[in-house]
């Protein structure tokens, strides 16, 4: 279908501006005759001329006009919008967009009125369960369904309410709620590992046998047996990772290596050992032989042997690339170099890791190594990076309609459009994964967009692995991985504070993926993650009486005095100061004493609680990108790295 004529775009725009205006006439005079000349957007020509009928009091003709919606395009994602309009004259229109479009705001709008009439409902309770499990007051609808109506549940239902309770990380009650779900390799899985991580192994070993012999070839299955061999006895499980090794040739590098393990465990050293030249010979570039290697290569290291752990990283650069271990050999790599007197070698891997994971932690590391102005631990604070306003990302996935809509500015009925069209699809594609990501994004939801998008990496078909890296060679792709919400409240405080507005972002990123009213098992609130006693003496030093930690403005507020105070305890360390946010100054203290800061990677690397040396690294990391993405100048250096 070619492009739609340039005045019926306009046309349809000025209506839509008119009927804002609350001006039905003009508008039906701008739509009369647009549906025959843009059929891409005919169903929304129609709801648009009904809406312009009943603002000029034609209610007969409004009502006519949606009929004719509903009949002409019974699929379309509009029509959810049309019988919401007709039902609140005729309710029979209302069953029809439950029973059709149950994904349709309008429908879940629908659901939550007769809810609050009738809140003893279950199937609408259920619905939205299913649909919204994000929503205000959907995990007490969950939990009510369980508690009273659980005998009236269909499995169906149970496996929404399952999906909703591991979409909240809450695994053990998911694996209860699987248990009762359609009979899939996929349910039967997942009510195991649930059980096995809600520590009841007894059930769990029961639900991965069944997923065994029932599903004996599908891909759960492979994951099955790697989760039934660490609940029992080493060597009933060495039997069932052979299984793993034989039949799923995806699992067999990580059941390589358990299986080592347990031979050990055995005393059959000399096969465990054949099992780890298996792992480096038979499967290479895998993630499970990278770790093998970099294990051995820094037991190498520790011991002094730089050069025997040289040749043991080297091959993870060049046979893992993908692997989140190849920046890291490949950096540890020039730093050896520098203390083994090969200057030349160790600038040549800097640039390497610079230029084949330019988006690592380690790429920054290496950029410091060679003396480029993006900060250092000791000089971050102290830096105001310019900081540009990027384009708004347009969406690569959806059908023409959402396309259409999303170019003439129509977002929210785009992003109504969209929401619909997903509903009941499993399989998406990549980019309909990246614009549902943009999706939850665009409704606040960015914890779940963050890691909509994160987890496109996962993808392991051939051909879906092949559209993430195009993706990931798009700005945009970056762009909605590393968002800026709260831009200007980060920038308030973080000027007020004198601290650098893209370390602030990096750690608020890191502790809540921007959702201001996330709480931690720990009772950190908010943005910044600020634990009730901290914030109570922040809020007190600095005069502000009455707070609330989920006002993202009281919250990055009291976190960026919180990261000052921090910073001012180690002398602007950023490192330290970073560490300390995560880890208490306490034990940050003792570590300083305990190693030193000689070297401040070195130091990195010795961090002794392995929460906090990911945390510092991941801080660093999310830093490096919003240089990367925001600040202009980063890009001139990478456009000088190989002159």
């Amino acid at each position: 279908m070619g492009n739609p004529p340039a005045n019926t775009q306009h046309s349809f725009l000025l209506a839509s501006d008119l009927l804002d205006r609350q001006q039905g006439e003009a508008a039906l005079v701008e739509l009369e005759g647009l549906e025959q000349e843009y059929p891409l957007l005919a169903a929304h020509i129609l709801l648009a001329k009904g809406k312009a009928y009943q603002q000029e009091q034609n209610a007969p003709a409004a009502v006519e006009t949606w009929q004719q919606l509903v009949a002409k395009y019974p699929t379309s994602a509009v029509t959810g919008e049309a019988l919401y309009l007709l039902g609140k004259s005729q309710p029979e229109y209302w069953q029809q967009a439950i029973a059709q479009f149950p994904a349709h705001p309008r429908t879940q709008e629908i659901i939550r009125q007769q809810l609050s009439k009738n809140p003893n409902q279950p199937k609408l309770m259920a619905i939205l369960v299913k649909y919204t499990p994000d929503a205000p007051g959907v995990d007490k609808m969950r939990d009510r369904l369980i508690q009273e109506y659980a005998p009236q549940l269909t499995p169906t239902e149970w496996e929404a309410i399952a999906d909703s309770y591991w979409l909240k990380w809450d695994y053990g009650k998911a694996g209860q709620a699987y248990a009762q779900a359609p009979n899939t390799s996929r349910n039967l899985y997942r009510a195991g590992r649930g059980y096995h991580l809600g520590n009841d192994q007894i059930t769990a070993k029961k639900y991965y046998l069944q997923l065994i012999q029932e599903y004996p070839q599908a891909v759960d299955t492979g994951w099955g047996l790697r989760r039934i061999a660490s609940i029992v006895k080493p060597k009933e499980a060495v039997t069932y990772l052979d299984q793993a090794i034989a039949k799923f040739p995806q699992q067999a590098p990580e059941a390589l290596v358990e299986k080592a393990q347990y031979l050990k465990t055995l005393n059959s050293s000399k096969s465990a050992t054949q099992a780890l030249k298996t792992l480096l010979t038979d499967y290479k570039t895998a993630e499970a032989a990278a770790e093998y290697r970099w294990d051995v290569a820094s037991q190498k290291a520790q011991a002094g042997d730089l050069v025997s752990a040289w040749q043991w990283a080297q091959p993870i650069v060049i046979n893992n690339p993908e692997s989140k271990l190849a920046p890291k050999a490949g950096f540890w790599i020039a730093k050896w170099a520098t203390k083994l007197n090969r200057p030349q070698d160790a600038t040549t891997a800097y640039k390497s890791v610079l230029g084949k994971f330019p988006r690592s932690y380690y790429a920054w590391r290496s950029a410091v190594a060679l003396g480029w102005d993006v900060g250092n631990f000791t000089t971050i604070r102290q830096q105001v990076p310019q900081v540009l306003q990027r384009e708004k990302i347009v969406p690569p996935g959806g059908s023409a309609t959402f396309q259409e809509l999303y170019k003439l500015g129509l977002e929210q009925e785009a992003w109504t459009q969209f929401q619909t069209e997903i509903s009941d699809l499993s399989n998406l594609t990549v980019a309909d994964d990246f614009t549902k990501g943009l999706l939850q994004l665009h409704q606040g939801q960015n914890l779940r967009g963050i890691n909509q998008i994160a987890e496109l990496q996962d993808r392991d078909t051939p051909q879906d692995k092949q559209q993430w890296q195009q993706l990931r060679q798009t700005p945009e792709y970056w762009q909605a991985l590393y968002p800026f919400p709260f831009e200007s409240t980060i920038l308030k405080w973080s000027k007020q504070r004198q601290l650098n507005p893209l370390l602030v972002t990096s750690l608020i990123r890191q502790e809540s993926r921007f959702e201001p009213e996330i709480e931690s098992s720990a009772g950190a609130m908010g943005l910044m993650q600020v634990i009730p006693p901290t914030a109570k003496t922040a809020a007190k030093n600095i005069g502000l009486s009455n707070y609330f930690m989920t006002n993202p403005e009281d919250n990055i507020n009291i976190g960026t005095y919180y990261l000052d105070f921090t910073h001012q305890k180690y002398d602007n360390n950023s490192m330290l100061a970073v560490a300390s946010y995560n880890a208490g100054p306490n034990a940050v203290a003792k570590w300083v004493k305990r190693y030193g800061l000689q070297d401040a990677d070195d130091f990195v690397e010795k961090i002794p609680y392995p929460e906090t040396k990911g945390y510092v690294e991941s801080v660093f990391e999310n830093y490096w990108n919003y240089m990367l993405i925001y600040n202009p100048e980063v890009g001139k250096l990478f456009k000088n790295l190989n002159t």
